[in-house]
């Protein structure tokens, strides 16, 4: 009599087992690489740091806003055949890292490769881990697959850090190998027309009232916000710490990340977008502050409480762009790709001047400070402007009904 789904209906399918696998061991390779990137095309290949910043905004860019391919080419030839073709591209880029190692051109052309892989597998991924699955299961399916990749990013950079610099061409052909081998596995995975799971998506209940907010414009918003803290911390903690404990910072939070997103996923779904929006900024607003103070304490307070924050708002806006949207789940993965990529790409524009500003003056935590009120008064804005959008949508219904006759 029990409302709720017995427990062999909570596991997980066999194709989204081995997606969610899929998803570790592709991070896990992609991350024991791409954060050496910078020290790889400078040191190894001799590029200079202009050139080296110029190359990787340019991959950024493909990485991020090539997200919006996916849906078209999904549309085209599946969501399967979607993965294999960018596990293709990216097992060919990182392959071509080894002979890249002397050559800047052929290094450049294979992280371009590389990028232009994530750019069409991610999107892809998400919307095969969800296709055919109730609304209800979204929040657990799309949390785990966060948990995933994030346990591959936390992973991967001390798994390579003894062949970055000493041995990278057997890192490259290891990394290159195990994206061929996540391949092979792709093949094994059914087309997502044929899963026997497959239902119909859930719609909203009738009469359930819906936030006027942008789930496109609250993920630049939040992507916006949080990547100061991401470019930014090592600059302000490691002089003021230790590199050591910076370190431990991080796998901190990679770990509270993995752990934490599972198990708030349902209390995040059932929250309405305010909410979550308050709760999301709140806790950016307060892990800004906690930076702002300094010391060990305050750095990993901090971090805690960013994290937090990422996992309600980043869950919170993907559920939301579903929900909303009538398109593939594919194009919707792939425009909050494109918001993710606007984001991060001003927070970095933004955040240069800031920070540069915030030392002129001698204090690094004038910075810290002024992220925060920037944290403090987003949701503010982003509520208001949601309002008034919902006022202009709905005087000119109201007028026109007033009207006899329609008009």
């Amino acid at each position: 009599m029990s409302a709720e789904r017995p427990p062999e209906e909570r596991r997980f399918t066999t194709p989204q087992g081995l997606l969610l696998t899929g998803s570790f061991l592709i991070t896990l390779g992609s991350f024991a690489v791409l954060p050496y990137m910078s020290v790889l095309l400078h040191q190894r290949l001799d590029l200079g740091l202009g050139t080296v910043g110029v190359v990787l905004a340019v991959a950024s860019l493909i990485q991020f806003a090539g997200g919006v391919v996916a849906g078209p080419v999904a549309a085209r030839i599946g969501l399967r055949r979607s993965m294999l073709v960018a596990l293709a591209l990216r097992t060919a880029g990182f392959a071509a890292f080894v002979p890249g190692l002397t050559s800047p051109v052929l290094a450049i052309g294979a992280l371009l490769l590389v990028s232009a892989g994530a750019a069409l597998y991610l999107p892809a991924n998400k919307a095969y881990l969800v296709a055919g699955s109730p609304g209800a299961d979204r929040p657990r399916l799309l949390s785990a697959s966060s948990s995933a990749f994030n346990a591959g990013m936390a992973l991967g950079p001390p798994a390579a850090a003894p062949l970055v610099m000493g041995s990278p061409g057997v890192l490259f052909t290891c990394v290159a190998g195990l994206f061929a081998l996540v391949g092979v596995g792709h093949a094994f995975l059914p087309r997502e027309e044929a899963r026997p799971e497959t239902v119909a998506s859930q719609k909203p209940t009738p009469g359930e009232p819906r936030s006027r907010l942008s789930p496109f414009l609250v993920t630049v918003v939040s992507v916006y916000a949080f990547m100061f803290f991401q470019h930014y911390l090592a600059l302000y903690a490691v002089p003021r710490t230790s590199a050591g404990f910076y370190g431990v910072v991080l796998m901190g939070y990679a770990a509270l990340l993995v752990v934490a997103q599972p198990l708030l996923a349902e209390w995040i779904a059932a929250l309405s977008y305010p909410a979550a929006l308050r709760w999301g900024f709140g806790a950016m607003t307060a892990g800004m502050a906690a930076i702002a103070g300094g010391g060990h304490v305050g750095i990993a307070v901090g971090g805690a409480l960013l994290c937090v924050g990422e996992i309600v708002l980043f869950l919170k806006n993907d559920l939301e762009a579903l929900a909303r949207s009538s398109a593939p789940p594919a194009t919707v993965f792939g425009r909050q790709r494109l918001a993710a990529g606007i984001g991060a790409f001003a927070s970095g524009v933004v955040g240069g001047q800031l920070y540069a500003a915030a030392d002129s003056a001698g204090s690094a935590r004038l910075f810290w400070v002024a992220v925060c009120l920037q944290c403090l008064m987003l949701p503010v804005l982003l509520v208001y402007g949601g309002r008034r959008t919902a006022r202009g949508r709905s005087e000119p219904r109201a007028e026109t009904a007033s009207r006899p006759g329609g008009g």
